[in-house]
Parts: C-alpha cells; sequence; structure tokens
C-alpha cells in the first residue's frame, strides 16, 4: 500500500496496525514509477494508492500508473458534484474505474439517487459498503472489518467487493 494522501489516513491507520500484512511503502524520491518497478522487482503483484480526494497533479501521475481506479463516493450531493472531475482525469488517462458508494445508508433516496447519478458516467461495484460502527472500531486499532468480526455485515460488504475488484483485475491485465 502507499498512502499520497496529505491527511495520511491509511498512514495513521497503519502506525497502530500488530499483524505484518499488508506493507506500507513510501514513494521513493525516484516518483511513483520507480517505487512501483520496485515493488515489482521485489515480487509485489498488487499495490494499492490512496490518494487525496482532491484532484491534484499527484492524483494525474498515480492515475497513469493503476490497472484500475476505484473512485469512492458517498451518497450525498457534494460527492456526486466532485466526481466528475476524477471521471474526467481517467477517462484522459484512458484508465478502467469502478464507482463504489461508501458509507451508504440502507433504504435511502439519497443512496438509490447517487448509484442512478454515477451509473450515468461509469461502472458501479455491485455492493455499498454502508456506514457501519464496525468501520470506524476497526480504525482505532489497525484492524480490518474482516478481522474484527469475520461474520458480521461489514465483513460481508467488504469481502464481496474485494472479491469484484479481484475479478475486475484481472480482466484489466489480460
Amino acid at each position: 500500500m502507499i498512502d499520497t494522501d496529505p491527511q495520511a489516513n491509511l498512514s495513521g491507520w497503519f502506525g497502530v496496525r500488530e499483524a505484518e500484512t499488508p506493507v506500507l511503502v513510501r514513494v521513493l524520491p525516484d516518483g511513483l514509477r520507480a517505487t512501483l518497478d520496485a515493488l515489482a522487482e521485489a515480487g509485489i503483484a498488487l499495490c494499492l494508492i490512496d490518494t487525496p480526494p482532491a484532484i491534484t497533479e499527484s492524483i494525474a501521475s498515480t492515475v497513469a500508473e493503476a490497472d484500475l481506479v476505484l473512485i469512492p463516493a458517498k451518497p450525498s450531493p457534494h460527492d456526486l458534484r466532485a466526481v466528475g472531475a476524477t471521471v474526467d482525469l481517467v477517462e484522459r488517462a484512458k484508465k478502467s474505474m469502478v464507482f463504489v458508494v461508501n458509507q451508504a445508508v440502507t433504504r435511502s433516496k439519497l443512496k438509490v439517487d447517487a448509484v442512478r447519478a454515477l451509473s450515468q458516467h461509469g461502472p458501479l461495484a455491485p455492493v455499498d459498503v454502508h456506514n457501519r460502527v464496525d468501520f470506524a472500531a476497526s480504525m482505532t486499532d489497525g484492524r480490518t472489518a474482516c478481522e474484527v468480526d469475520a461474520k458480521s455485515p461489514a465483513a460481508d460488504e467488504i469481502s464481496q467487493l474485494w472479491s469484484y475488484i479481484a475479478t475486475r483485475l484481472e480482466r484489466v491485465s489480460k
């Protein structure tokens, strides 16, 4: 994993994590491409990169290196307005993308409207990530929702999301 977000939430989560995996790496002075090449040489087959939420030059260079761009979107008018610039960036780079509805509230009109709006701009993951206590609780001690309670609805959502993402990655890497 690489954290390029100045808020460093991923790094903060990793800093309290006791498990040895996944591994968090910093971008080498030579840049992201050199970092990804070094990881590939070391046998790392998958790298997840967390970016800032605002469009910056660093996001453009990250998207250029990506096999698949995941765009998390909360079902809120503000988030829906903001995704347009990201979609434009991904399309200019000719990269594959998937929207992930995040922090959703079950059966809310906002979620239904968000899904409808996002589907007009690109594919959506077939599972929504809902606003659940397990996600916040897992952040406090560096665990994942699956590690907190493997049988919870939060763990099920993440497992389903990962299955979908893994399948999409297989398709785009061929």
